[in-house]
């Protein structure tokens, strides 16, 4: 009897009430507000913003501004030396940790009990439930998941409170039976030291039957390559014959597709992004012929959104779901049931559809390159990325860009550092390709690139293999959550990069 037959009935009930975000977003919304608020009332950041007197979304936008972690820093802090009802009711103990601000090496992000509950998890619920619904048919449930996580270290030597990153947290307080149908053990998956973990992981799950996968393409596909070598085989069907999904998010897959294809030749390979932050779980890719997002409008997370054109205000609009328009891009604000009221938490989307709402990441915040009025973003570099190693036959592992501001001949330009997992047939033509797509997708870039007057033409540079990686480790950053950053507007991480490629 197929084990996957037996659950799947678990998850029919909830896709009744998925059917309502195609109506019903902003009074699910709503309904979200009024119990983060009335909830949240008799904390500390409740009575001080007048929480009991709200009862419209115009009220709440009206109790404060909108905070960056820096403006929460403080409160976050005194919860984390253990004190209680100060962001949300109680003491929370769990702190995700995350890349840092401008004066902080790292931010750490409350995770509630019931933030873990009504939004984390339901996340990973209904990804199931939406694979499920597309493929009934499956068998997922008749093997194991391997899922990769990072690790967790004491905070401030407060009694049972720990910081992490997201996924070690999930995987501590997981439901005990979900352990029975996953792989690595916890005590290898929580492991710090991300080289031990991999091999590790590897020699555990090369002898388990996998039906899908859970991680960061990144790291996922590092655990990957590992698996082929100890197993000797070509590609990974060979080694799990049954597996059939990998549920993936954190960084961008299309620079990893073609190398998951190939390392996963079979038609009966399903994947879907994920939106799962430290902050919160916000979106899942639920129709694979769409890439776009379904906003999850039911968790414990209200959504609000500042217009890109109006992030540089001090004074910036705001607006609810229901005042998104489509094709625009917007900053992300959320108010959770972990205690972050109205943050802006640096990402950036743009809605493809709003009845049900779906959006596409275009980037983030501070990762943009805008040295020369281009605006360029992350969105507009993987479709230029796609679209050269689709003419020339290459593929991208990692790559990270900044301006060059004056070169010695008073030139300007975007210098790029790019490792290949296999090298285009021509560099010179897929720099060309680059740069005519980002003219195509971006009117500003195009604008600047212009007869070469502002903007020369880019440069590449060749990455040797394991650059990124070994950036990375010198920033004890390997694993887990972390991430290279894409595009930047300074070239400080570009040139300690290249000070490590020569």
């Amino acid at each position: 009897m197929s084990l996957t037959r037996i659950i799947q009935p678990i998850f029919a009930s909830r896709r009744r009430a998925l059917d309502k975000y195609q109506t019903q977003a902003e009074q699910l919304q709503m309904q979200v507000l009024h119990r983060l608020v009335n909830k949240a009332k008799d904390t500390e950041w409740g009575r001080n913003h007048g929480f009991a007197s709200v009862s419209s979304y115009e009220d709440f936008a009206k109790t404060s501004d909108v905070n960056t972690y820096e403006e929460l820093k403080l409160a976050i802090d005194r919860m984390r030396q253990g004190e209680s009802d100060i962001l949300w009711p109680g003491k929370v103990r769990w702190y995700a940790k995350s890349s840092g601000t401008t004066n902080d090496k790292s931010k750490f992000i409350p995770v509630s009990k019931d933030g873990l509950k009504d939004t984390h998890y339901a996340g990973g619920r209904d990804a199931v439930t939406w694979y499920l619904r597309n493929n009934p048919q499956s068998r997922i449930f008749d093997g194991k998941a391997l899922i990769l996580g990072g690790s967790h270290v004491p905070n401030y030597n407060t009694k049972n409170s720990l910081v992490g990153d997201l996924s070690a947290i999930l995987i501590e307080n997981i439901n005990p039976l979900v352990n029975l149908v996953r792989v690595p053990k916890k005590s290898i998956a929580l492991l710090s030291d991300f080289e031990v973990k991999r091999n590790l992981i590897a020699q555990e799950a090369i002898k388990q039957n996998i039906t899908n996968l859970s991680g960061v393409p990144s790291w996922m596909l590092s655990v990957m390559t590992r698996v082929l070598e100890i197993s000797g085989k070509d590609n990974l069907v060979d080694v799990w014959p049954n597996l059939e999904m990998f549920f993936h998010g954190g960084v961008a897959f299309t620079p990893y597709r073609e190398q998951y294809k190939r390392l996963i030749p079979s038609d009966q390979m399903h994947y879907m992004e994920t939106y799962n932050a430290s902050e919160g779980f916000f979106g899942v890719q639920d129709d694979p012929t769409n890439p776009s997002m379904s906003l999850m409008v039911d968790y414990g997370v209200f959504f609000e959104f500042i217009p890109m054109d109006e992030i540089e205000n001090p004074n910036p609009k705001v607006v609810p779901l229901w005042g998104v328009e489509t094709g625009k891009n917007y900053a992300v604000v959320i108010s959770t049931s972990s205690g972050l009221w109205r943050y802006m938490i640096g990402d950036t989307v743009r809605f493809t559809s709003t009845n049900p709402y779906k959006f596409l990441i275009t980037g983030r915040t501070k990762f943009f390159i805008n040295a020369f009025g281009e605006e360029l973003i992350v969105d507009n570099a993987e479709v230029g990325l796609a679209e050269a190693c689709k003419q020339t036959g290459a593929e991208v592992l990692e790559y990270t860009a900044a301006p060059v501001f004056m070169d010695t001949e008073g030139k300007c330009r975007h210098q790029w550092l790019i490792e290949f997992s296999r090298m285009p047939n021509d560099l010179v033509a897929f720099s060309q390709i680059l740069d005519k797509t980002l003219q195509q997708v971006n009117s500003d870039y195009e604008a600047k690139r212009y007869k070469d007057i502002t903007l020369q033409t880019l440069e590449i540079v060749v990455a040797r293999q394991g650059l990124f990686h070994d950036w990375l480790a010198s920033k004890g950053k390997l694993g887990g959550q972390h991430k290279v950053p894409r595009l930047s507007n300074n070239r400080n991480n570009i040139d300690e990069m290249l000070a490590l490629n020569s």
